[in-house]
């Protein structure tokens, strides 16, 4: 079977979406240009790609550099039902929705948040799609920070609170 191309995204109305941003590996040339492979590519509303996806990847990076160091975890969530697809000569699976976990360490308490996105159109604040971490779990059936000690893994887990991140 052959590689997924650019092509495959031609008239389909969706966007090329970043899974990892290209403007979070700033830090070196090669996994800037990596961030480009398809594997890092999801089709994605073009709305939720320009909008809501890229105002939680800034409040990620400014994050970052209020922390120091976060951990993301972020990918396509496939729902149990049939899927879209695009592409005129492979077939794309179109995710139902995106999830994205964040990681920090840090900070003291240690915290973590997870969000939602449906794969649609929409402009919403961030807070519409908070959950907690061990809700992104339920959803996705990934067990997202196992090398957490158990206490701190649990109680980060459960809770999600945006103002422990600076924002409402």
């Amino acid at each position: 079977s052959q590689a997924v191309t650019t092509d495959d995204y031609k008239r389909s109305g969706m966007d090329r979406g970043h899974m990892c941003p290209a403007g979070d590996n700033r830090w070196h040339w090669k996994a800037m240009q990596e961030s480009f492979y398809m594997t890092n590519i999801c089709p994605q509303n073009h709305n939720l790609n320009r909008g809501d996806w890229k105002e939680l990847e800034d409040a990620c990076r400014e994050w970052a550099k209020k922390e120091g160091k976060i951990y993301i975890v972020c990918g396509p969530v496939l729902y149990r039902q049939k899927h879209r697809a695009i592409g005129r000569k492979h077939k794309v699976t179109v995710p139902e929705a995106f999830f994205k976990v964040i990681l920090c360490t840090n900070s003291n308490p240690p915290k973590a948040i997870g969000f939602i996105f449906k794969n649609l159109s929409g402009n919403h604040p961030l807070k519409n799609y908070v959950n907690s971490v061990d809700e992104v779990e339920r959803i996705t059936g990934i067990d997202f920070f196992p090398a957490l000690p158990d206490d701190v893994e649990k109680k980060v887990e459960a809770t999600c609170n945006l103002n422990l991140w600076g924002m409402h």
